[in-house]
C-alpha cells in the first residue's frame, strides 16, 4: 500500500541530502521517480542543492494555484511514455514503464490543498510520497503545508540537527544582516531581499534568549 511519508527538520538537519539519496536508491534498482518543489522556492532556481553540494534539477515547479494531482498525473503519463518507448515491450518491462515514487522538497510552502492532493495522488493514484520540508517558520508557528502533512501523512519522521549550544534544534531563527530579526513576512529568501537574510537552527533555550522570550 503507498503511503504519503512526512519527513521533516529544523533548517540545516538534511532534508535535501535525504531526498536526493532517496532518489538515488530508487533509481539505482532501476526504478522512476519524479522530483518537484514549489516555485516560490527561488534559492537554487529549478534545482534542489543539497548542504553537501549534491545538486539535482527538478521534473516541474509547483505554483501556489497549481492542482498538483493534475499536474502530477501529466507529467507521470509523459514520463510513462518516454520509459515505454525506451523499454523492450515485454511484459515485465511494461510494469516498471510507471513512476515508482514522487518527491517533494520544500513542501512546507505547498497549500493545504496541494497538500490534500498529495494524499489522493498515494490513495487514488496507488503513488508513493515523500514530503520533505521545516515545521515552522521563523516565528515558531506552523506553514500551512506543514500543518497539513502533520494532519495527513500516514508516517512521520524527524530529521534531526543541533544548535549551536549543542541540544536538538526546534526552531528556525532569521537574521538580516547578521542580526536576528523576529517580526516580518512568514517567507524571506536571499533573492526576495535587498539584505541578506539567513537562517540558525536553534534549541528553544537559545531562542528565546535571543527573542527575549517572544514566541510569534
Amino acid at each position: 500500500m503507498a503511503k504519503l511519508y512526512f519527513r521533516y527538520g529544523a533548517m540545516n538537519s538534511g532534508k535535501s541530502t535525504s531526498l536526493l539519496q532517496a532518489a538515488f536508491n530508487y533509481e539505482e534498482r532501476g526504478q522512476h521517480v519524479l522530483l518537484a518543489k514549489p516555485e516560490i522556492d527561488t534559492k537554487g532556481a529549478d534545482q534542489i542543492d543539497s548542504r553537501l553540494g549534491v545538486k539535482r534539477t527538478v521534473d516541474f515547479l509547483i505554483k501556489p494555484d497549481d492542482d498538483l494531482r493534475a499536474l502530477f498525473a501529466e507529467h507521470r503519463e509523459r514520463a510513462r511514455q518516454s520509459m515505454a518507448d525506451a523499454l523492450i515491450p515485454e511484459p515485465a518491462d511494461a510494469l516498471r514503464a510507471d513512476i515508482a515514487c514522487f518527491l517533494l522538497d520544500e513542501a512546507q510552502f505547498l497549500t493545504r490543498e496541494q497538500v490534500d492532493d498529495l494524499l489522493r495522488i498515494v490513495v487514488l493514484d496507488g503513488v508513493p510520497v515523500l514530503a520533505y520540508g521545516i515545521r515552522s517558520d521563523f516565528q515558531t508557528q506552523a506553514f500551512p503545508g506543514s500543518r497539513r502533512l502533520l494532519e495527513l501523512a500516514h508516517s512521520l519522521e524527524e530529521l534531526k540537527t543541533i544548535c549551536r549550544c549543542g541540544r536538538k534544534a526546534l526552531f528556525n531563527a532569521r537574521l538580516v544582516g547578521g542580526r536576528f530579526v523576529f517580526d516580518g513576512d512568514q517567507v524571506a529568501i536571499d533573492e526576495l531581499t535587498a539584505d541578506r537574510v539567513t537562517y540558525e537552527s536553534m534549541c528553544a533555550e537559545c531562542y528565546l534568549r535571543e527573542s527575549g522570550g517572544r514566541l510569534g
